[in-house]
């Protein structure tokens, strides 16, 4: 039920794209059987979303090559079993030296099958589906911008799992670091690498709703809350990259029976608690500035001297949490410059 609702509106652009195309190439255009402009609409929208006008460009590309191309040979060696062989081949190879996109290779293929079986090259067949294409792509970009979905809902849905799975490895370094748990830091780091998926699904999320956000009108003024979170998906990923590498060092560290300094466990609980802020203000549309104060004083907290108190793979684990400081503050909104300075010096003696 989740994932029904989750599509719902998809699947009704998608059922209004089909029945308008249907209607306009039948009624308006007058084709008896114009059974492909209902297809074109629906392969146009697509409910995974996402470049939907390079699809609809594609669709009606393949359907004009793999007509044109059955048209032409059919007319001269006739139908059977190599004859569609030679085409579909043929169709798909010119497909490809236009466009290497999968919508406009796979429709060549099936509109050269269609023409090599069911419409005889005589016949306006084959215009025909050309048009119906091009209506059903047409009403496809129409309904997607008339009935948009809501961008920012794929955004905050995916943007929730990445962040926290960010702030869980976080919290499960600090609690094996003060516990020194081996296995627990064991557990940590195979989850943490199992996180990039995550981030992976938000980027395709944001190039979904960017594109919603573009070409719909009624979902323009969703811009500025599409770049807080697009600003924030390259550093949220650096930064959970960071926290595997912490993750791999901590628990190096404990195997080692390095000391832990005192300080470090709170430290990665206050990262964890700015993450949290970080996806509470971006689910809110709200300029991030309690995470960016909360990663802020963490930073400025990475001292030398604590370096100073540590062995080499805690050595480690404080220079991370400092990048994954500057990650978090990028995440905010500063530029890379403005992160750094929130960093004390390690070479306090030189200035």
């Amino acid at each position: 039920m989740r994932r029904l609702l989750r599509t719902g509106i998809p699947i009704v652009q998608c059922a209004v794209a089909a029945g308008l195309a249907w209607l306009i190439a039948r009624q308006v255009v007058g084709h008896p059987q114009p059974f492909f402009a209902p297809i074109a609409g629906v392969i146009a929208l697509g409910v995974s979303l996402g470049q939907r006008l390079r699809r609809a460009l594609e669709l009606v590309a393949g359907v004009s090559v793999g007509v044109g191309v059955g048209d032409v040979l059919i007319s001269v060696i006739g139908t059977g079993p190599w004859q569609i062989a030679l085409v579909v081949a043929l169709a798909m190879g010119t497909a490809v030296l236009l466009d290497a996109g999968g919508v406009i290779v796979m429709q060549a293929a099936s509109s050269s099958v269609l023409v090599a079986t069911l419409l005889p090259p005589a016949t306006a067949g084959g215009l025909n589906r050309m048009v119906d294409a091009a209506i059903g792509g047409l009403v496809g970009l129409i309904v997607a911008a008339l009935l948009p979905q809501n961008p920012l809902a794929v955004a905050h849905r995916h943007g929730r799992v990445v962040l926290g799975e960010l702030a869980d490895a976080l919290r499960g370094v600090s609690a094996a670091m003060a516990g020194e748990d081996v296995e627990a830091a064991s557990d940590v780091l195979a989850r943490a690498r199992r996180s990039q998926r995550s981030v992976e699904e938000l980027r395709s999320a944001l190039a979904t709703g960017s594109e919603i956000a573009r070409f719909a009108p009624i979902r323009w003024h969703r811009r500025a809350d599409l770049e807080r979170y697009q600003t924030a998906s390259s550093p949220v990923d650096r930064a959970l990259r960071n926290t595997r590498v912490l993750a791999r060092r901590a628990l190096a560290a404990l195997r080692d029976h390095e000391r832990v300094p005192r300080p470090l466990p709170g430290m990665l609980e206050e990262l964890a608690g700015a993450v949290v802020l970080l996806r509470d203000e971006l689910a809110d549309g709200a300029e991030p500035v309690r995470a960016r104060e909360a990663a802020r004083a963490v930073a400025r907290r990475t001292t030398v001297r604590l370096l100073s108190e540590t062995d080499f793979s805690m050595q480690v684990v404080v220079l991370q949490i400092r990048s994954i400081a500057v990650d978090l503050l990028q995440a905010t909104g500063l530029d890379r410059s403005e992160a750094l300075e929130a960093l004390p010096s390690l070479h306090p003696e030189q200035e």
